[in-house]
């Protein structure tokens, strides 16, 4: 009986991993769904479009679980750390979550993630998340840990799925970084 359960309990973390590295849906060259939707920055209301974000550039979509936890501030705060450098290649930031949308006004603010650097969106019902196929397996209806580059013609440039923040930051950089050269994401 106790083999049984570690060859269950491997098997179950061998898909877990499969599935946070899982590539996202939306391949290059596909165009990004249009969206408008509810977002803060440094606290403050306002309806992020993403029609009028493309108007100024690329725009870095990251789609994130759910603000306050221990993972997406961490990616938060990546984020905003290099929000700058995003800017120099003129590229717009936007982050986007189905879960704990209530409190994306004191994220957004706040120091340890995004700062006031960068918008978040609130995506009630997770609906923009399905519409870039970046629904959590786990947990359907929150955003998965997945992160777009659009070009500003509103095409995906570039995409990275994984659940583990660390490399998002540095994925989406190195496509914008590629856009501006010329070459694909």
């Amino acid at each position: 009986m106790k083999i049984l359960l570690k060859i269950a309990a491997l098997g179950l973390v061998g898909t877990l991993a499969s599935a946070s590295v899982a590539s996202a849906a939306l391949k290059n060259g596909t165009p990004a769904p249009a969206f408008s939707a509810p977002a803060y920055l440094a606290g403050k209301p306002f309806t992020f479009n993403l029609a009028d974000a493309l108007k100024n550039g690329p725009v870095v979509v990251y789609f994130f679980p759910a603000a306050n936890t221990s993972g997406c501030n961490l990616e938060a705060h990546l984020f905003s750390e290099a929000v700058d450098e995003f800017r120099t290649h003129g590229a717009t930031v936007i982050g986007v979550t189905a879960g704990n949308t209530e409190q994306l006004a004191e994220f957004s603010r706040n120091t340890e993630t995004c700062g006031g650097k960068f918008a978040v969106v609130a995506d009630a019902g997770a609906r923009i998340a399905r519409q870039y196929d970046a629904l959590l397996p786990m947990k359907p209806g929150w955003s998965n840990r997945t992160s777009y580059v659009i070009t500003a013609q509103g095409t995906v440039a570039h995409a990275y799925s994984d659940l583990n923040p660390k490399q998002h930051v540095q994925q989406t950089l190195d496509a914008v970084k590629a856009l501006e050269h010329g070459k694909d994401g």
